[in-house]
């Protein structure tokens, strides 16, 4: 079977009103204790893989699940064991035949190197509701999760489609993020007590991944693939940096996914009728309120080493101004009700009505019928074109003008990276070589602009950083001329997308 489930953390302050809210009268009370398996290596944790053995109303259950798209499906297979005096033995035989079973025999585990590495000890109050077409069960689970002597606690609110459509699913989580101010966590139990027993807190950021998709898609089909490829890096990003256990890294690739999220809804949005405009302006707020950290981080691992090589007097920044926590935004009803939408977006629903009006993307009658590829080459030829249009009067282009320049740049590598499975490997390639250093000289001109700033406010204080702006001034000066030139043999790059496609 596949379990399609979401996962919410319970503010501390909200979980009185929630056990209420799940323990009624029809609400049944139960005691989870599980044990959880894998090799000494975590070649299941590696794979994606949950193993367990659980006592659950006064029998045992084996589970597997395997790796699901990362939001809301995966497999999942149970296999109630009765009539067992004390733990039963593992037996993976037990789960052949099952898509989970198959993904676990493809790792080739060994079932004797298998051993207990954590377990979870939860009191879990269910509830089922019926709601607008749709069944689900509650599952309100309080507990911990327990490695040797390390424990973490657990307060969380699982919703899991028994029947029904995925967008009632979503619509009942929603009101319940409302009302409870409950916040969207993809990490599993699993994975969080594979962390623990690793001692660890968080996994390692996650990084993009490029959409799966074909020539037979339509463009709405290819939308949909390109944000659920973006919701696949921001997701676990942002559960790390909500739950307070992120990295520097974890911010900056949450803020990288936010970009692409941002260009694919801005540049293909028009391909799919039922887009909210509104969500694109949503992320933007998100994204500003997760970037004065980042830029601090940028200085501090770059500009600031190069200029104490230099002899700098003065190289470190004032403390910074109490920011907001970066969490904070994340654990916000209105985020996780804009991730519900998106991630609801992502799954389809009903075909739109057709528009009244042609798409915005004017476009021969074959691409409006579904030439994915015909499509894909006006969207590229068109951001190639607005990255380079201003190549040649780079430097005396106001800094607002430069600021857009590197947006644009930026946008056409995520319109590169999300639409370059179409087209020949090496025709791409070749592009990117020419794109990535056009990019990375405008990320260290704007680090050197963003450093500037910083010691012009430290004059007033200390005019050691006299030396500091000298030393920028002249940098910036190189920064500049490496951005035309990198600029220029972009606009003089051949664009892949003129060729044939795959």
């Amino acid at each position: 079977m596949v379990e399609v489930e979401l996962k919410f953390q319970v503010p501390p302050a909200q979980r009185e009103a929630l056990r209420r809210a799940v323990a009624t009268a029809s609400a049944r009370s139960v005691r989870l204790q599980a044990r959880y398996f894998d090799t000494p290596e975590r070649r299941l944790a590696a794979a994606g893989i949950a193993l367990r053995l659980r006592r659950e109303d006064g029998h045992w259950v084996q589970t597997l699940k395997a790796r699901g798209d990362g939001v809301l499906a995966r497999p999942e297979h149970n296999v109630v064991l009765l009539h067992q005096r004390g733990e039963p033995k593992l037996d993976l035989a037990r789960h052949d035949g099952t898509p989970a079973g198959d993904a676990l025999r493809a790792t080739g585990v060994d079932a004797t190197l298998l051993q207990p590495l954590f377990a979870a000890d939860v009191r879990r109050v269910v509830r089922r509701v019926r709601s607008a077409g749709v069944q689900v069960e509650l599952a309100c689970d309080e507990g911990e999760l327990v490695a040797g002597e390390a424990r973490l606690p657990l307060a969380e609110l699982e919703f899991e489609l028994l029947s029904g459509p995925t967008a009632a699913l979503l619509a009942l989580a929603g009101r319940w993020v409302d009302r409870h101010g409950l916040w969207l966590d993809v990490r599993t139990k699993a994975e969080r007590g594979d962390l623990l027993a690793r001692g660890r807190a968080a996994a390692e950021a996650t990084r993009a991944v490029a959409p799966a998709l074909d020539a037979a898609d339509t463009p709405d089909a290819a939308l949909r693939a390109m944000v659920r490829a973006c919701l696949a890096q921001v997701l676990p990003n942002a559960s790390a940096v909500a739950a307070g256990v992120h990295e520097a890294e974890h911010v900056h690739q949450l803020r990288v996914g936010l970009r692409r999220l941002r260009t694919a809804l801005r540049d293909f949005g028009d391909a799919a009728a039922d887009l909210d405009p509104a969500w694109e302006p949503a992320l933007a707020q998100v994204f500003a309120r997760l970037g004065a950290a980042r830029d601090r981080d940028a200085l501090a691992a770059s500009l600031l080493p190069a200029l104490a090589a230099a002899g700098a007097p003065l190289v470190a920044l004032p403390p910074a101004v109490a920011a907001e926590d970066a969490g904070q935004p994340l654990r916000e009803p209105a985020w996780t009700r804009l991730l519900l939408a998106l991630i609801g977006f992502t799954h389809g629903g009903e075909p739109p009505p057709a528009p009244a009006a042609e798409p915005a993307w004017s476009l021969p009658p074959q691409a409006r019928e579904g030439d994915l590829r015909a499509w894909a080459r006006q969207r590229l030829r068109r951001a190639h074109r607005r990255a380079v249009a201003d190549a040649a009067s780079f430097a005396t282009l106001p800094e607002a003008d430069q600021h857009r320049v590197r947006k644009r740049v930026k946008r056409l590598r995520y319109s590169v990276e999300f639409l370059g499975a179409l087209y020949p490997a090496k025709a791409v390639a070749r592009y990117l070589k020419l794109l990535r250093p056009a990019q990375e000289a405008l990320g260290e001109y704007n680090d050197v602009l963003v450093a500037e700033a910083a010691f012009r406010e430290l004059l007033a204080t200390d005019t050691q950083a006299w030396f500091a702006l000298g030393w920028l001034s002249g940098r910036r000066a190189a920064c500049l001329a490496e951005c035309t030139r990198a600029l220029q043999a972009l606009a003089e790059a051949e664009g892949f997308w003129r060729g044939k496609a795959r």
